[in-house]
């Protein structure tokens, strides 16, 4: 069978072709098939039912890009299954691109699972953008490196190189700002705009980013230098490796500043590195409890989470409403303690003390509850007159 195996990978078969059937048998996991046979012809009509459903397909059964089994992450935008790996490639190229999803973590809807279902899963998006890969150009293997992966999943997905011209695409998920045929060389229908509008209203691109900052220090006259990310070469954006995930529970905002005229319609921004996303709006609301879970990839040299808080306005640019700063490395520290231990019973694993020093509302503990490492965190937002942030941070290990 490694004879077989050598030669499978020696031709360079990808999981859209004719082999993918041997491939599957090859390199899946026994349990997985048995549990996708169990499931199949079984219907189910909550979202996570027809998730798991069509993870049992067999070209989802292993990563679209690098051909590891049972990947556990969604790229809500192409409607392929990838692995960890890819995934943290996919969140580094940015929301505008490639919005990814956890099958486990992410809470998902009808809408999203039957815009997955209506793309056809990872051997039909293949079928499409690896249309015509050069000859010469070999696939990334679940052993490729981080270096290997970027370039593919770049040229892949973000210069769309292996993409055949005279396909027309279907993107109910395209970036903002751009058509549906700049990006995808596709005709648009009434089924993808609605989509389009609604969940992209959600998602943060760089554009939008790089607007609010340019906003910000305008209105505010702040330091040109203190919102500027560093600027990195196309050629190394995506490579980063990442040491796992941070689950983001933005939970409230408490006595805002107020930038209307008698109120506010704040939201959130977090960032790290060089990944953002943000909250919804709250409409007219000093007090606003959104209750929204993000989530972030960790990179290998952990930079501190910045969080930033806007007024929006539909006519002008968005206000500056304040900004915060932490440093997850105690948590993720903590985390990593705590997933080579035995202990299962809810603990304290740290404390991050409130002093004149920080702007800590209380001391922010770090805990261990049914197995999650949590920390609950209550900032004094900076740089404006008044402001309480409250949120909960979960740090996931890349296993999950």
């Amino acid at each position: 069978m490694s004879a077989q195996q050598e030669n499978i990978d020696s031709n360079n078969i990808s999981v859209v072709d004719s082999g993918s059937c041997l491939y599957d048998l090859l390199c899946a996991d026994t349990s997985e098939i048995w549990n996708c046979r169990q499931r199949e012809g079984q219907t189910s009509s909550s979202p996570q039912g027809k998730l798991e459903n069509l993870l049992c397909q067999s070209g989802n059964r292993f990563c679209a890009d690098c051909g590891s089994p049972d990947p556990k992450w969604i790229s809500l935008s192409f409607g392929v299954s990838i692995c960890i790996k890819c995934s943290g490639v996919h969140r580094s190229l940015g929301v505008h691109i490639s919005k990814v999803l956890s099958v486990k973590l992410d809470e998902w809807t009808d809408e999203q699972v039957d815009t997955l279902i209506h793309l056809g899963g990872n051997t039909a998006v293949n079928s499409k953008y690896e249309a015509v890969i050069p000859d010469n150009f070999r696939k990334p293997k679940p052993d490729s490196s981080i270096e290997e992966r970027s370039d593919f999943i770049r040229r892949k997905y973000e210069l769309l190189q292996f993409l055949d011209s005279d396909v027309q695409m279907s993107c109910p998920f395209p970036p903002p700002g751009l058509s549906s045929s700049s990006h995808c060389r596709s005709s648009s229908n009434s089924y993808g705009s609605a989509l389009d509008k609604k969940h992209y209203e959600k998602q943060t691109t760089v554009s939008r980013f790089n607007g609010l900052s340019h906003a910000f220090r305008n209105s505010w006259r702040r330091k040109e230098s203190e919102h500027k990310a560093p600027k990195k070469s196309d050629s190394t954006a995506g490579m980063v490796e990442f040491v796992g995930l941070i689950k983001v529970n933005v939970v409230r905002g408490t006595n805002l500043a107020i930038r209307d005229m008698m109120s506010s319609d704040p939201y959130v921004i977090l960032s790290l590195g060089r990944q953002s996303v943000k909250t919804r709006v709250i409409k007219n609301n000093l007090n606003p409890v959104w209750n929204e879970k993000l989530m972030l990839s960790i990179p290998e040299h952990i930079p501190p989470l910045k969080l930033l808080v806007y007024d929006k306005d539909t006519f002008t640019t968005d206000d500056f409403m304040g900004e915060a700063e932490i440093d997850i490395q105690p948590l993720v520290s903590a985390a990593k303690a705590s997933e080579s231990s035995t202990i299962n019973e809810s603990m304290q694993l740290g404390k991050w003390i409130a002093s004149n020093d920080n702007t800590l509302v209380r001391d922010g503990i770090i805990t261990l509850e049914d197995g999650k490492v949590k920390q609950e965190i209550a900032l004094k937002l900076q740089n404006v007159e008044r402001g309480v942030l409250e949120i909960e941070l979960e740090c996931v290990p890349l296993t999950q």
